[in-house]
C-alpha cells in the first residue's frame, strides 16, 4: 500500500527551498558551482557569529546537558526582558518571555495555540512564507493584505481593514520586512496597532532584522505599544548576530495579557510538550544582547552589509527593464521585471533559466505569496567581488532574453 502525505500539506508551499532549490541541488551533484542568492544565511558568506558569543557557549557547554524550564533559561529570558526595557517597554515580567529554537519554531507554536478550523490571520503580501504555511498547518486560513510598492512597500491600511472579518484572530507585521527590505515608519506601526485595538485582534510582530537598518531609517518595535490588545513580538540570533545555525529565538508578550489567560495557558502547554529549546544556544543569548553590537558597524555606510546593499541595488536598477525599491533594512532586494521588454513568460521562467544558464539561484516573487508574476528576491550577502560577478551575469541573462 502506498503511503500518502497528509491532506493538510496539499496546498502549502515553501518556495525558498522548493522545486528550484531542488534543481540547484541536482546541478551541484553534477559538478556545477551554484551561486546561492536564495536564502539569508550569513555564515555561508563569511558573516561569522561574534567570538564572544561562541566563547560563552563553549564555556557553558557542560551546563547545557540537562533540560531547563520549558520557557527558557532564566538568564536568557532576563536578558531579553532587559533588552526591551531599554527600548522603553514597561511592565514586563520574566513570565512574559519565551525562548524557542529560532523564530520559526515560535511562529508554529503561537499559531498552533491560537487557531481553530477556518480562523483567519492577516499576513502581508509579499510575506515571509513560513507565516502563511504555518497558519495552514494549524487549520486556519491566511488572508493576505497588500503592501504598496509605490509607497516604499508600506502596508495598505485600508486593505488591511477591508479584510477583517468575524473570523479574523490576528494581524502579522514583518518589520523590517522580508522580502522587500521595507522598514515601517512610526505612523504605520501605530496605525496597525490601532487597527488591531479597534477590532480586538492579536498583533504578531516579527522583528528578526530589527538591528539591520540602513541610512536614516529607524526601527519602531510594536512591543508595548498598546495595553488593550495582546502583542506578541519576536526576535532572535540568526540575522543580527549571524548565528542562524544556533537556532535561538525569543518572543515577548506585552499588552492585555489579562485578556489572554486561556491562550497563554495553551502556549505554556505547547512549550512544555517540546520540553525546552536548545540549551547550549541559550547560554549565548545574554552575551548577544549585552555589550558591543558588531552589527552596527556592518550597517554603517562604510560597513560591509551597507556597501553590498548599495552595489546590488545600483547594478539591478541599471538594467533596463528592472526596477527596485531600495531596501531600508534586512538582507534582500525585491526587484520588478518589466515583462514587456523580455521574452520571459513570468518570473518563474526567469528564475529557472537563470539557474540553468548562469548557475545563479534566486526566488520568484510568488514564493512570497505575492500575486503578480514579475518580481524576484535576491540576497545581497556575498562579498563585493562575488556579488559583482553574480550581478553582471544577471545583467547578461536579462540582455539574452531582451525583446
Amino acid at each position: 500500500m502506498e503511503i500518502h502525505k497528509s491532506k493538510r500539506l496539499d496546498h502549502l508551499k515553501y518556495e525558498i527551498r522548493g522545486p528550484v532549490y531542488e534543481k540547484a541541488l541536482a546541478l551541484q551533484n553534477q559538478g556545477y558551482k551554484i551561486t546561492s542568492l536564495n536564502i539569508g544565511n550569513p555564515a555561508a558568506f563569511g558573516f561569522e557569529t561574534p567570538d564572544e558569543i561562541i566563547h560563552d557557549v563553549i564555556v557553558n557547554i557542560r551546563n547545557a546537558q540537562g533540560y531547563v524550564d520549558s520557557r527558557g533559561l532564566f538568564a536568557a529570558r532576563k536578558a531579553v526582558m532587559q533588552y526591551y526595557q531599554n527600548r522603553g517597554v514597561k511592565n514586563i515580567l520574566i513570565e512574559d518571555i519565551y525562548i524557542g529554537n529560532g523564530v520559526s519554531e515560535l511562529i508554529s507554536l503561537v499559531m498552533m495555540a491560537l487557531l481553530n478550523a477556518d480562523d483567519e490571520i492577516l499576513i502581508p503580501s509579499p510575506d515571509y512564507p513560513l507565516w502563511t504555511t504555518v497558519v495552514g498547518l494549524a487549520g486556519g486560513n491566511a488572508v493576505h493584505y497588500s503592501c504598496d510598492e509605490n509607497d516604499e512597500w508600506n502596508p495598505d491600511l485600508a486593505d488591511i481593514e477591508s479584510k477583517i472579518t468575524s473570523k479574523t484572530k490576528g494581524i502579522v507585521l514583518i518589520n523590517p520586512n522580508n522580502p522587500t527590505g521595507a522598514v515601517y515608519p512610526k505612523h504605520i506601526v501605530d496605525a496597525i496597532v490601532k487597527l488591531a485595538e479597534k477590532h480586538k485582534l492579536i498583533l504578531f510582530s516579527d522583528e528578526i532584522y530589527d538591528k539591520i537598518i540602513f541610512d536614516e531609517a529607524k526601527h519602531y518595535s510594536a512591543a508595548g505599544l498598546c495595553d488593550d490588545i495582546l502583542i506578541v513580538t519576536m526576535g532572535g540570533l540568526s540575522k543580527n548576530y549571524r548565528a542562524a545555525g544556533f537556532r535561538g529565538g525569543w518572543m515577548i508578550l506585552t499588552g492585555a495579557k489579562h485578556k489572554a489567560k486561556s491562550y497563554i495557558e495553551g502556549l505554556n502547554f505547547l512549550f512544555s510538550t517540546r520540553l525546552c529549546a536548545n540549551v547550549i544556544t541559550q547560554f549565548g543569548i545574554q552575551t548577544a544582547l549585552g555589550g558591543y553590537q558588531s552589527i552596527e558597524d556592518l550597517v554603517l555606510p562604510t560597513g560591509r552589509l551597507h556597501r553590498q546593499m548599495e552595489l546590488a541595488h545600483e547594478k539591478l536598477v541599471a538594467i533596463p527593464g528592472v526596477s527596485c525599491i531600495k531596501p531600508k533594512g534586512a538582507l534582500y532586494l525585491f526587484p520588478k521585471i518589466d515583462l514587456t521588454q523580455f521574452t520571459f513568460e513570468d518570473e518563474n521562467h526567469f528564475v529557472m533559466s537563470l539557474l540553468e544558464e548562469q548557475k545563479i539561484l534566486v526566488v520568484g516573487g510568488r514564493g512570497f505569496n505575492f500575486a503578480p508574476k514579475d518580481h524576484f528576491r535576491i540576497v545581497f550577502l556575498p562579498h563585493v567581488e562575488q556579488l559583482n560577478l553574480a550581478l553582471d551575469k544577471i545583467a547578461i541573462h536579462f540582455n539574452n532574453y531582451r525583446k
